[in-house]
């Protein structure tokens, strides 16, 4: 499906604040994400794709993901692919097999080991698995802590379902800078018009509310997530202007984005969200070991 196939009030938002000129060139940015949808307790007519929480189904002689010398990663979502529109969707997803996704939440050790983009030794502490159709999987129960202190506990599990949405680009990202300047030009990368301004401000309540998605654009809380992750590849010493940051975040994709979840008891930090990325060769490949991380709040 092409963007022009599917309304949206992200178009119609732009095309009431702004010139055609611009309206149209940050429209041309927009891009379609299969929005998962909360149902707890879904109808007859809810096509379930995926769950939050619960207990995960994984295939016979996979181990549950462990972050070696911290324990058990927590299962977080699972989405069916061949149940999701990926042939509307602009990146390669497998059409068939399940996505699991772990993370290490703190339970264990009450939050003192967190995953960070810059730091390598924790990259461990997440994971995405892609369960090929077919696999003969059972749900495997908690793993046990040996320590009587520790409480280690599933999310509650909350159906999902999928409708396409488009999604916008981060509201500092370059490229919207670049899209909302007259002429496309930015002179002053901290300075808006009162237009622009007006508009983000609308744009900003309109994508409210709980937001989990696959694909499209993430919706940061922070900084630009692929300029996040294209930082902690460079390493902690590289500044944050530094040219390659720019370059290399080009290169990423959102695979998926998990928010804060009253139903799902879940909780990222402050209201965060947990974001996972990766390039779309790595994408077409499968090869899911080499998706990044990281986790933004409040």
């Amino acid at each position: 499906m092409t963007q022009s196939a599917i309304s949206s009030p992200l178009i119609d938002l732009a095309r009431e604040h702004f010139p055609a000129g611009i309206a149209e060139r940050w429209i041309a940015q927009l891009r379609p994400a299969a929005r998962l949808v909360a149902v707890p307790e879904p109808g007859p007519e809810d096509v379930v794709v995926g769950r939050l929480g619960g207990l995960p189904a994984l295939p016979e002689g996979m181990e549950w993901p462990v972050w070696e010398g911290h324990g058990p990663l927590t299962f977080i979502a699972s989405v069916d692919c061949g149940a999701l529109p990926t042939g509307e969707l602009d990146i390669p997803l497998p059409s068939d097999g399940t996505l699991a996704f772990f993370y290490f939440d703190g339970q264990i050790d009450d939050c003192e080991a967190f995953v960070h983009a810059e730091d390598p030794e924790t990259w461990a502490g997440t994971r995405v698995v892609h369960i090929p159709a077919g696999a003969a999987v059972t749900e495997r129960a908690l793993p046990v802590i040996d320590d009587e202190d520790v409480e280690f506990e599933a999310y509650t599990e909350v159906p999902l379902t999928v409708r396409v949405e488009l999604t916008a680009p981060d509201v500092w990202h370059p490229d919207t800078m670049v899209a909302l300047s007259p002429g496309g030009v930015v002179e002053d990368p901290h300075a808006r018009s009162k237009e622009a301004e007006a508009f983000l401000d609308a744009l900003y309540d309109l994508q409210s509310g709980t937001d989990h998605h696959i694909g499209g654009h993430a919706n940061p809380v922070q900084n630009p997530v692929e300029h996040e992750i294209a930082h902690g590849l460079l390493g902690k010493e590289a500044r944050w202007d530094d040219p390659r940051v720019a370059e290399d975040a080009k290169g990423w994709t959102l695979l998926a984005q998990i928010d804060t979840d009253g139903d799902a008891d879940m909780m990222w930090g402050d209201c965060g969200t947990l974001y996972w990325l990766i390039r779309p060769e790595d994408l077409a490949e499968r090869r899911f070991d080499r998706a990044m991380f990281t986790m933004q709040c409040c």
